[in-house]
């Protein structure tokens, strides 16, 4: 009788983690490819093998980064159930004698990587919500204008809204997120059918390969590809709220895969058609 309430609480808790935990690294599709092949600086010229070596970095940018770091391994480092930068410090602080080289470096790298964080709180809001807004120009350029009074006004609210708490806001945002990666996962695979040739991309030689075929490019090309993971550190600054447990379910069972898709689609069509470029997504 208690595993049953057990299972409904876990799915509860799972859903408003993809409503708030998985809210950046999910609008990441809207201009991480765009930004890679077709950004103002240093873009990737679109070739097959070029396409195929981004492909593998990204994919394996969200098997390491997210899956092996984050959701494997740093999930279990908890402090009384709390994660984040902080947390991490405060943890790892205990074990040490005060006063001493090392606890003075662990107070500076905890205190770097939190500013790290607020830095990322400031610039990704903005970012994710101001490249959601601007496919409104593909509809018509008449909206241009309108591009920065729309995307304030939507930070405004959502910023507004947050004041609410975490399960106002996750009970909102969680079936709206559940929409918004089964249209990622709906739209990748449509362009991975007509170009199954993109799977080949899971393999990381073609990662390797790109980066050491384009040395300064694919330097450069980091620096995009890093995109697809920004909001990353969320799944452990937020574990408090929620648990390991429910953060890892809706990353595995959910939000990986659609992730996945949705960049092969777009890799796929970009190869079938570069000037996609201007907005691959």
């Amino acid at each position: 009788m208690q595993q049953e309430p057990d299972k409904k609480r876990l799915a509860t808790l799972t859903l408003a983690a993809l409503g708030i935990v998985y809210g950046d690294i999910g609008t990441s599709p809207l201009y991480s490819i765009k930004e890679v092949f077709g950004g103002a600086h240093h873009p990737v010229p679109i070739t097959p093998e070029n396409v195929l070596g981004i492909l593998s970095l990204f994919f394996w940018s969200l098997i390491i980064v997210v899956t092996l770091k984050y959701v494997s391994f740093i999930l279990r480092a908890d402090n009384k159930g709390e994660g984040g930068i902080i947390a991490l410090m405060t943890l790892a602080l205990h074990k040490g004698t005060p006063g001493t080289w090392q606890q003075k470096l662990l107070v500076t790298l905890g205190l770097f990587g939190a500013a790290l964080f607020y830095g990322d709180g400031v610039i990704t809001p903005a970012i994710s919500v101001l490249s959601a807004v601007e496919g409104l120009e593909i509809i018509t350029p008449a909206f241009k204008p309108y591009i920065l009074p729309i995307t304030l006004f939507v930070l405004v609210v959502l910023f507004m809204f947050q004041r609410r708490g975490t399960a106002s806001v996750g009970a909102l945002f969680g079936p709206v997120m559940v929409v918004w990666f089964a249209v990622l996962a709906l739209l990748g695979a449509r362009s991975i059918i007509d170009n199954p040739d993109v799977l080949a991309a899971i393999n990381p030689l073609h990662a390797f390969q790109f980066l050491t075929g384009n040395s300064l490019l694919g330097f450069f090309a980091l620096g995009a590809v890093v995109l697809c993971i920004t909001g990353a550190e969320a799944l452990y600054a937020d574990m408090g709220h929620f648990g390991a447990k429910p953060i890892q379910y809706a990353w595995l069972g959910y939000v990986m895969p659609a992730l996945l898709i949705n960049y092969f689609g777009q890799g796929a069509l970009l190869l079938a058609n570069p000037g996609a470029v201007e907005n691959p997504f």
